[in-house]
This record gives structure tokens, C-alpha cells and sequence, in this order.
């Protein structure tokens, strides 16, 4: 490079370059790239750096980073270098940013407005250098920044720009379709324009917005096809020829775009076939590139609607193909060999010879695609002969993930096109023999199933042959040392469920071979639980069929090891066989029924076999079920669960704005039963407390009505979540997506050609004498016989179970939650001086105790007013929290519940009453251990407010006299 003087570097530079390629190893190359990151990194920072030092150390950046090395301590120069008005300097830092970012980083957002000024330059360089940015470093969110002076760009008069502006749409389409999806418009305009190139990338957008919408663009097919025209004319300039072949990279994308127009369209494949054909004809295969644009031609052939002639003409590219000796033009044959047999399966009897030769050749990919091509030709008569190759193939290699892929073809062509039910197990059981625990657990489902229903036909003879030849095999492979764990559980159903169903084999022979597996298997628990649940089969089949059952010595001894075993699973299957062997023969066929296993499951959810049960327990006096939808005031497990939900949004995070604090109610608002999760609200004494590590409860009246529950922050619950880890649940949506149709039909003339076809065989390489008897032997079975392909369904009788489940729900009321709840969060007041000791006699009426009420007037001193008194006291004696608080008030140590007054009157009486004591009850300033009542002035007064007092309610029974007489003075 230097030693040209094309670039005009410094000597250090050209050093640097010469001494990373002359390095011996990595391990020198990265100690001369790190000593030059500490060059640049002294010498980038030094102050006055010359313009033409600063951009050679550009470039030596550019160059440390695409050895791998980090150098982002100068990506900002690169940035700043952007900025520069000299044309080089900014082509430069362009180039450097393109290299150095990444469309997420944080200084994109300082190039973004400079590539906003050079869109709009008037040197056509500098656009070009803007867009090359733009398509690179520009990210979804900044795509509205410059879009408008991208879509300007699409007039320039420079042909270069127009390019590069529909290549920086193209980008804005892959990042956001939305932000483009009213421009197609101007695809559509470009297709027309002059240069080839624009038309040229006009292109690629239109590709990808076809493969989304087809019918959108069918009006372009007769554009597309005038352009593919003029192309394979060669009417473009000489400078778009690549290799003699006019523009193949324009005719490629057009191929590729009308295989996508005419698939499943008649009238629009018709247009297509006189310009394909030529390309057939004129297009030269002795380059690459030219053979190229002939494999591009036979997919859009087998893609569109098919013509015998263009199939004709691809079937003579690919005998070519598969003639050469390249292995690259031969994986192409095969390759579009098997897009070709969907349209015209007759293509490949005339290619079965060069098959056979790809399916033996050494290379690994080839070979695979020629299994590929086998497996999308299997037909009944043909079936022995490419399922034991591939076998065999899978047996020889040791990729896993191939291996698997073969196991579950051969599967699948066994299920399809089984000769003989002889000839699906043998071959199945090769399958899981050799791929092992490669098989994926469906197959060995399916296998059962199958099994189980057999082939679908009406003829009961064949299904059992078939599970006679299971078992047989089975039993003869069941000794085999370090059989797959899949294979195993096979086994054991298979000999489990149809065992003994012939006759031949007896039973005890077969529960040895299962003992016998569970023992050789002990460390996996799924082979013995399948073992163990095959031996409670067999033994239940022989108690139903009347015949005695002698359990063997080893039998015996599993059932005890496994009754032993830390497997509650295997516990359990070991119990249900020691009860089943014990019922009698009546009961075990009804248990264990002979031969049911596809059965359909009938399953009462009404659970109606109860019903007589039902009506002795409510002859016997037995409360009446009650469904959950029709009770009341009772808990449930749905409620708590709508508490947790209520507290995971009282804790979670709050976005919305603040809001103003309410007005304070000075009043004691009503508690009702609304939920059975929401507590009574205990009030808050206000006489003095001592309070520890408990969350402060708000006072009474200044709670919102609406909103009064006992406040638990910081309080752990005792039932459900923890309160300090809410579950929040999110929803997820899924987008569909949009396929095409790539159906192809086949018109009815293309069964007509072969009949006039010449029916030669194959020209291969060798003369016929010369080839071997065992490859014509092998190319007769593999295409020989009828050439329809003969598809037996898998099973036509699939019947699934019906997995049902009862659920039986049980009323959950828990009445002592609540109690349990309040009295982990009520505080204990220190003992009331009022209180002489003699307990208070609850009344159950559904009066107000006036006793009770004035010791609530002493609780407080001053009695709030509230409209809704009448309503809480209505609700009073319904709530589950208010007899609680009743109760836990009547102790000589409790604190004092404050009453509701019933109607505005009795408010009214209440405080008159209170207005006459003195206010040093409670309310004055609180004092630990001394606390002051004040009598009456005199008697007479105190007589009247008795009278007051006896008038508002029902006296309760039994008073204390020395406090009423304390109270009134």
C-alpha cells in the first residue's frame, strides 16, 4: 500500500501494518496492537493535532478495531471528524462512525443533526456519504428526523443518490414498516426510472413487500416481465455484464420475484413462460454465475403454474447438473431436483442413476441432500429400500442432531407406507435400538398409540398379528444389555398391555422379563414405574379371565422394595398392585378392563352415583349443600384472593398525579359487611398507650367513609402472599403472522407430456455394460414399480381421551380469621381505672346498651355527627368484627369500644349528657398512670340525666351500681 504512494501514510503507519502481518502468532500480534493503543491514545489527546495526523489516526483506530481490539477512546474524534467541511476529512469520519457505532449508541444523537445538514448539500459526494451513514446508524426512533429529506433525495438529478435513497428507504422499511408504509408509491415510480441501478435497487424493496402482500402487486407483473426482457436481451450497458452474462444479479431478483406472482396463477404464469424459456435457451452454463440464473429459472418453474415445456427444459439444466463433476453443481441437481418432483414426480426415474451415484459419494452434504430428495419420493414400493439406507446412514454418523432428524423421518415414512405389519416393528425397533434417547418421547407415543388402534382398517386379524409380532420382538430384545430408556418403556407397555393377550407367552414368563428389567434399571424410576405398572396389567388380565395367579419370588420382593422407596410414585403403584391382586375377578375387570386403552373415558361430573348417599345424610338432619354462588357473609378462598390483589396495588407503585388531601369527616362512619375480607376499623383510644413495632392506626374520624379497612402496612400476613412481595400478573399478546399461499397446482397437460416423452433411460457416464448388477438392482427398487405415490394414512381412527377432572370446591369459611387478625393488631390499653372488676354482661338484643355508650362518651371528649348513624347502627349486631369488639370490651382489661348512637336524638342527648362532664375524662392532656373524673354539680342533675339516659334503650341486665353511681356523681 505504501510503498505505491497511493494513500500518502506515514512511514510509523506502514510499519504498523507490516509488522502485525509478518506476526508469528496471536499472542505477539495483540502485544504490537496494544502498544499501538497506547500510541494513539498519548497522541490523540495531545492539543493542535494537524488535520492530516488526526485522520491517519483515524484510519490506525479503524484498523485496531478490526483486529478486535476496543477502541473507543476515540470514537468521539471520529465524530468531531464528521463535522469537518473538507470533502476527504468528512468521508472519513463517516467511514470511521459506520465501523466504530452501532445504531443504540449514545453518540448517534450527536451525528444525527450533521447528516441532517449534508442531506442537504449541494456536493452530491457528501449526500452519498450522508445516506451511507444513514442506512447504517439510523434507529427507529430517529427515523422521522431525516425521512423527509430521504424521500427529496428520490428526484436528485444524480443517479447515485436516487440509488442510495432507496437503499436508505429499504433500511427504514426493515427497521419500521409503519414509518414507511405510505411511501410504496414512490417503489413503484422508481421501477420506471432510467438508470438500471435505480431499477436495479428498486428491486429489493419490492421483493420483500411482495413476500408480505402478493396480490397487492399483480398489476407489476407484466412490468417485471418487460424488464426480465430487456435484461436477457441485453439492453442495459456493457458495464452491468458480469462474466458475459447480462445483469444476473437484476435477473435473479426478478426470477425470484415472479416465482412469487405466479404461484398458484394461471394467468399470470402464462406471461411469464416465453421470457423464461429464453433465458432457458440463451443463458450460458459454463460459469458459475450463468448456472446460477439456470437454478434461480427451475425454482420459479416449479414454483408458478406449470407448463411441460419449461419442465422439460429444467429437466434437461438439472441432467446437466447432475452430470458434472463438480459436487457443487451436483448439490444444486439434487437440490432443485426435489423442488421439481412436487410439480412432476416422473423427473426423477429419469435421474436414477445419478441419484444412486450422489447417495454413495463420499461428501457428507451431498450425501444428505440426496436423502432429502429420497425422503420427499417414498412411495409404497420404494419405502424397504430408502428407510434401510437411511438406517444404515444414521447408524454411521455421530451428529446427534442429524441423527435425531433422520430417526424421526424414518418414523414417519415407516407410519406411512408400511408394507407389513412384520416389517414396521422390525424397523422400529431398529429406530430406537440404534438412535437411542435421540428419539423424541412423541415418537414413542405415537409407536404405542399406534399400537393400540392399529393401522385403522376394519380387519381385527391384522391389529392383532401386529401386537403378536410387537410382543415377540420385544420379548426377544428385552435381554439386550443397555437398552434406551424410550425403548424400555416401549417395551414394558407393549408387554404390559398385550402380553398375555394371545395365549402363547404365560404370564409368568413375561413378569420374570419385567422383574428383570425393573432390577437392571433400579437408578431409573420411569423404567420401574412402566415395569411395575406392566406386572399390575398382566395380574389383573389373568384374575379377569378367572386364571390363578402365582406371583414369583422376585415379583414379590419388587413390590416390597418399591413399597420401601423414596418415589412416592412408585409407593403408590406398588400398593395399587398388592389391592388389586386381592379383589376379585368381578372387580378387576371392571378396574382394569382387557384391551382399553384408546377407550374414551366417560367421566359424571354431577357426580350422580353420590345421590343416595346424599339423601340418608339429610334424612339424618345433614346441613344442605350450598353452592358457592349463593352464599353470604362467608369466606372464601376467592375473597382473600381479592384482598391480595387489593394490597399488591395499596403497595405497588403509583404513577398517577397527587392529589389534593382530603377533608377530614369528624364522625364515625358506618361499618358494614360489604366484604368478607374487609375488617371492622378498630378506633383509637385517646387516652395514652404504649405502642411497640406496630403501624400506627389512623383515627376514626378522619378516615374516608368509603375507604376504612384495619391498615396493615408493615404488618406480616397470616394467610395468602406475604404482603411484602404483591404478584402482579401481565399479559401477554401474540401476533399472527401472515403466510403466503405457496400451493402449486399442476395443470392437467402436464400428465399428457410424458406419454410422448421419450422413454430412454438415464444417459449416464458409463456405458450400460458397464454398470454394476447391484446398482441397476438398487435403481430398480429405489424408482421401479407405480411411480403415484401411494400414501397410506397413519391412523384414521385417532381417538383421543378425554382428560377430564373433577374438582370438587368445599366451602372454605374460616369465621376465626377476622377475630384472629384484629386481635394481632389491636393494641392493649393499659387497665381502665372505671373498670371495678365485675365483668359486663353482653346483650344479644339488638338495643344499644346505654352503659356501653357512656363509656364511649368517656372515651372521647367530643361526640361526633354523622348523617348515617341509623346505618351502622342497623349493621351492628350483623358484623362479625363488632362482636368481637363487644367481647374483647367486656374483660377487666380491654379497651372500651365506643358505641353508635342510633338516631340524631339520642345524638343529640348524648351530648348534652357529655357537655356536663368534665373534660379531664380522657381528653385533656394524657397521663400514664393518673386519670381524673369529675362529678356532677349537683344531684338533681344527675337524677335527670338517669332518666335521659334509662329512656334511650333497653337497661341491660344485672348493672354494675358503683359505676353507675361513679358516672353520675
Amino acid at each position: 500500500m505504501g510503498s505505491q504512494g497511493g494513500f500518502g501514510q506515514s512511514k510509523e503507519f506502514l510499519d504498523l501494518v507490516k509488522s502485525i502481518g509478518e506476526a508469528r502468532s496471536k499472542a505477539e500480534e495483540d502485544r504490537i496492537v496494544l502498544n499501538e493503543i497506547e500510541t494513539l491514545k498519548r497522541r490523540i489527546s495531545e492539543p493542535d493535532i494537524p488535520k492530516r495526523k488526526m485522520k491517519e489516526y483515524i484510519i490506525r483506530l479503524v484498523y485496531v478495531e478490526m483486529l478486535g481490539h476496543d477502541a473507543s477512546f476515540g470514537y468521539i474524534h471520529a465524530v468531531k471528524m464528521t463535522h469537518d467541511d473538507n470533502l476527504v476529512l468528512k468521508r472519513t469520519g463517516y467511514l470511521a462512525v459506520t465501523l466504530f457505532l452501532n445504531e443504540d449508541h449514545d453518540l448517534i444523537i450527536l451525528i444525527v443533526n450533521t447528516i441532517q445538514k449534508d442531506l442537504k448539500s449541494d456536493n452530491y459526494l457528501i449526500v452519498c456519504a450522508a445516506l451511507n451513514a444513514v442506512c447504517k446508524l439510523i434507529n427507529e426512533e430517529t427515523i422521522p428526523a431525516v425521512l423527509p429529506q430521504v424521500v427529496e433525495l428520490l428526484g436528485h438529478s444524480k443517479e447515485a443518490v436516487r440509488r442510495k435513497a432507496i437503499m436508505a428507504l429499504h433500511r427504514f422499511y426493515q427497521k419500521s414498516p409503519s414509518s414507511v408504509q405510505h411511501l410504496v408509491s414512490n417503489f413503484r415510480k422508481r421501477l420506471c426510472d432510467n438508470d438500471p441501478g435505480v431499477m436495479g435497487a428498486t428491486l429489493c424493496p419490492l421483493f420483500d413487500l411482495i413476500t408480505v402482500d402478493v396480490n397487492s402487486y399483480k398489476d407489476l407483473v407484466i412490468s417485471f416481465v418487460s424488464i426480465l426482457k430487456q435484461v436477457a436481451e441485453r439492453r442495459l450497458p456493457k458495464s452491468y455484464d458480469y462474466h458475459q452474462m447480462p445483469a444476473p444479479f437484476i435477473q435473479i431478483r426478478l426470477l425470484k420475484i415472479l416465482a412469487l406472482l405466479g404461484s398458484g396463477d394461471k394467468q399470470a404464469s402464462e406471461n411469464m413462460y416465453t421470457v423464461v424459456g429464453d433465458i432457458f435457451r440463451k443463458c450460458d452454463s459454463s460459469s458459475n454465475i450463468g448456472n446460477a440464473v439456470l437454478y434461480e429459472c427451475i425454482c420459479c418453474v416449479s414454483s408458478i403454474y406449470a407448463n411441460p415445456k419449461l419442465i422439460e427444459s429444467a429437466a434437461d439444466v438439472i441432467a446437466r447438473f447432475l452430470k458434472s463433476d463438480s459436487h457443487n453443481l451436483k448439490y444444486m441437481g439434487i437440490d432443485a431436483l426435489g423442488r421439481l418432483i412436487k410439480t412432476s414426480p416422473e423427473i426423477a426415474e429419469q435421474h436414477q442413476l445419478a441419484v444412486i451415484d450422489c447417495l454413495e459419494d463420499p461428501d457428507d452434504t451431498l450425501k444428505r441432500k440426496t436423502f432429502e430428495l429420497l425422503y420427499k419420493m417414498t412411495k409404497s414400493s420404494n419405502v424397504e429400500v430408502i428407510v434401510d439406507r437411511m438406517i444404515d446412514y444414521m447408524i454411521s454418523i455421530n451428529d446427534n442432531h442429524y441423527k435425531t432428524e433422520i430417526a424421526s423421518r424414518c418414523v414417519e415414512l415407516a407410519e406411512q407406507f408400511a408394507p407389513s405389519n412384520h416389517w414396521f416393528i422390525q424397523t422400529m425397533n431398529k429406530v430406537f435400538e440404534h438412535a437411542g434417547d435421540l428419539v423424541n418421547i412423541k415418537v414413542a407415543h405415537n409407536l404405542m398409540r399406534l399400537i393400540a388402534e392399529g393401522f385403522g382398517e376394519d380387519d381385527d386379524n391384522a391389529d392383532s398379528q401386529l401386537r403378536s409380532s410387537a410382543v415377540e420382538s420385544y420379548l426377544r430384545i428385552i435381554g439386550e444389555p443397555k437398552l434406551p430408556s424410550v425403548f424400555l418403556q416401549v417395551i414394558c407397555w407393549v408387554l404390559g398391555e398385550y402380553g398375555t393377550a394371545d395365549g402363547k407367552v404365560s404370564a409368568s414368563y413375561i413378569t420374570g422379563k419385567l422383574c428383570d428389567v425393573a432390577e437392571a434399571y433400579s437408578n431409573d424410576e420411569t423404567i420401574k414405574a412402566y415395569a411395575i405398572t406392566a406386572l399390575m396389567k398382566i395380574y389383573a388380565f389373568e384374575i379377569a379371565a378367572g386364571r390363578k395367579v402365582d406371583m414369583l419370588p422376585e415379583c414379590q420382593s419388587l413390590i416390597e422394595e418399591l413399597s420401601a422407596s423414596h418415589s412416592t410414585d412408585l409407593q403408590q403403584r406398588a400398593y395399587e398392585l398388592e389391592a388389586v391382586t386381592g379383589l376379585d375377578a368381578y372387580a378387576v375387570e371392571i378396574i382394569m378392563p382387557a384391551d382399553a386403552s384408546c377407550e374414551d373415558i366417560e367421566i359424571d361430573k354431577n357426580l350422580s352415583f353420590l345421590n343416595g348417599y346424599v339423601e340418608q345424610a339429610l334424612e339424618k338432619g345433614a346441613q344442605p349443600y350450598i353452592p358457592e354462588n349463593e352464599r353470604s357473609g362467608m369466606l372464601s378462598v376467592s375473597n382473600f384472593r381479592s384482598q391480595d390483589q387489593h394490597e399488591a396495588s395499596i403497595h405497588g407503585l403509583r404513577f398517577e398525579a397527587y392529589e389534593l388531601p382530603k377533608p377530614s369527616v369528624p364522625s364515625r362512619p358506618p361499618v358494614s359487611l360489604a366484604s368478607a375480607t374487609e375488617l371492622a376499623p378498630v378506633p383509637e383510644p385517646s387516652y395514652p398507650r404504649v405502642t411497640q413495632n406496630v403501624a400506627s392506626v389512623p383515627s376514626v374520624s378522619s378516615a374516608d367513609p368509603s375507604d376504612l379497612r384495619l391498615r396493615l402496612d408493615g404488618v406480616q400476613k397470616k394467610w395468602g402472599r406475604p404482603t411484602y412481595t404483591p404478584s402482579e400478573t401481565s399479559t401477554s399478546t401474540s401476533t399472527s403472522e401472515k403466510t403466503v399461499n405457496g400451493v402449486t397446482k399442476v395443470d392437467a397437460a402436464r400428465d399428457t407430456i410424458y406419454s410422448k416423452v421419450r422413454d430412454t433411460a438415464y444417459d449416464s457416464r458409463k456405458p450400460d455394460a458397464e454398470i454394476p448388477l447391484e446398482k441397476q438392482k438398487l435403481a430398480a427398487s429405489l424408482f421401479g414399480g407405480s411411480s403415484k405415490t401411494e400414501r397410506r394414512a397413519s391412523t384414521t381412527s385417532h381417538r383421543a381421551g378425554k382428560a377430564s377432572s373433577h374438582v370438587i370446591e368445599k366451602p372454605q369459611a374460616s369465621k376465626a380469621s377476622d377475630k384472629t387478625v384484629a386481635e394481632k393488631t389491636i393494641v392493649q390499653p393499659p387497665p381502665d381505672l372505671l373498670d371495678l372488676g365485675e365483668p359486663a354482661v353482653l346483650s344479644r338484643s339488638p338495643s344499644i346498651d346505654p352503659f356501653k355508650q357512656l363509656e364511649g362518651l368517656l372515651d372521647s371528649p367530643q361526640v361526633p355527627s354523622n348523617s348515617n348513624h341509623g346505618a351502622a347502627g342497623a349493621n351492628k349486631d350483623s358484623d362479625i368484627m363488632g362482636l368481637h369488639a363487644e367481647t374483647a370490651g367486656s374483660g377487666p382489661s380491654s379497651g372500651i369500644v365506643n358505641p353508635v348512637p342510633t338516631n340524631k336524638n339520642d345524638l343529640d342527648l348524648l351530648s348534652g349528657l357529655s357537655n356536663s362532664t368534665t373534660n379531664n375524662a380522657l381528653g385533656g392532656t394524657p397521663t400514664a398512670h393518673s386519670t381524673q373524673v369529675s362529678k356532677g354539680p349537683n344531684t338533681k342533675d344527675s337524677l335527670e340525666k338517669d332518666s335521659l339516659v334509662r329512656q334511650m334503650g333497653v337497661t341491660p341486665t344485672s348493672p354494675n351500681p358503683n359505676l353507675f353511681k361513679d358516672l353520675l356523681g
